[in-house]
C-alpha cells in the first residue's frame, strides 16, 4: 500500500488481512519494524500471519527512518524518534480507516525491539489511537539504553542511535522528553511487556523499568519474562510462547470478532 503522512512524505507498507473476511471494518493490528533503520519486505512473515490468522488486520508501515528505499527516507528519520516516525505509523491507520478497510476504535500496536519503543510511544506520545499495545524487547528509557550500548558498542554505535534521537550528548533533554518510561502516567491503554532473560541489545531492565513506571502510575500492564532467550526471539518455542502471549493480550483488549 501507498499513502502520505501528515507532512506529504509518501509512504509505503504492507497489509496483511484475515482470510474469509472481507477487507471492510476490520480489527486492526499496526506492527512496526525494528532497527530503526530496516524495513518490512513482501513475503512471508510469521509475526503478521500468526495475528492474521486470528482474525486481525496486520499494517507494518516503512515509516521515514526505514533503510533499503532509499536515502531520502532514511534520512528523514534522523531528529525524529518518538515524533514523526511514530505519526507515520497511526497516519497509516488514518489512511486505512477513510477507506473504509479497518474500525479506528478497533486498532492496538505490537512491536519488537525498536517496534517495541513505538508500541510503548503510541499510547503515550500518539494517544488517542490504540485500545492496547504489546511491547517485545522495546527501548524504554533512551538514555539507559545508549549509555548501554555505547558501552558494548562503541562511539558508532552510540552515533547510531543518537542520530535518530535527535540527541547531541547523554544531557540532552530530548533523550528525558521521548522516554515512554518518563512519562508512563499519560499512557491512554493497557500495555504488555515481553523480554528475554538474555537479551544483550536491548536489556531486561527496559521493560523492568517501563512495568515499575507502570505500577507506580497506576496504569494497566503485564510483564512476562523469558527465560533463556535472546533478543531475536531464537528460539521456536519462545517465539510460540511471545505469540501466545500477545494474542492472549489482544484477543481480551481487542476480541477480533
Amino acid at each position: 500500500m501507498r499513502f502520505k503522512a501528515a507532512d506529504g512524505l509518501e509512504l509505503t507498507g504492507y497489509l496483511t488481512t484475515p482470510v474469509g473476511r472481507a477487507a471492510k471494518g476490520l480489527p486492526l493490528v499496526v506492527m512496526p519494524h525494528g532497527g530503526p533503520a530496516s524495513r518490512d519486505e513482501p513475503g512471508f512473515d510469521w509475526w503478521s500471519q500468526a495475528l492474521a490468522s486470528r482474525g486481525y488486520a496486520v499494517l507494518q508501515v516503512n515509516f521515514r527512518g526505514s533503510d533499503g528505499l532509499g536515502g531520502d527516507l532514511l534520512e528523514a528519520g534522523y531528529g525524529q524518534w518518538g515524533r514523526k516516525m511514530q505519526t507515520d505509523l497511526s497516519d497509516g491507520v488514518r489512511h486505512l480507516a477513510g477507506q473504509g478497510v479497518i474500525d479506528p476504535k478497533r486498532v492496538c500496536i505490537v512491536g519488537a525491539s525498536y517496534g517495541g519503543y513505538a508500541a510503548l510511544a503510541g499510547p503515550i506520545f500518539d494517544r488517542g489511537v490504540y485500545r492496547c499495545a504489546a511491547s517485545v524487547a522495546g527501548v524504554s528509557d533512551l538514555k539507559k539504553q545508549i549509555s548501554f550500548s555505547r558501552e558494548r558498542g562503541g562511539s558508532a554505535t552510540f552515533r547510531y542511535w543518537t542520530r535518530f534521537m535527535g540527541a547531541e550528548d547523554l544531557g540532552d533533554p530530548v533523550l528525558a522528553a521521548y522516554s515512554p518510561a518518563l512519562h508512563a502516567d499519560k499512557a491512554d491503554a493497557p500495555i504488555l511487556l515481553v523480554h528475554g532473560r538474555d537479551d544483550t541489545v536491548v536489556p531486561l531492565d527496559q521493560s523492568r523499568t517501563m512495568a515499575e513506571a507502570l505500577a507506580k502510575a497506576g496504569k494497566p500492564h503485564e510483564l512476562v519474562v523469558q527465560a533463556g532467550e535472546d533478543h531475536w526471539l531464537t528460539r521456536g518455542e519462545t517465539r510460540l510462547a511471545m505469540l501466545n502471549a500477545v494474542v492472549t493480550f489482544l484477543e481480551k483488549h481487542n476480541p477480533p470478532n
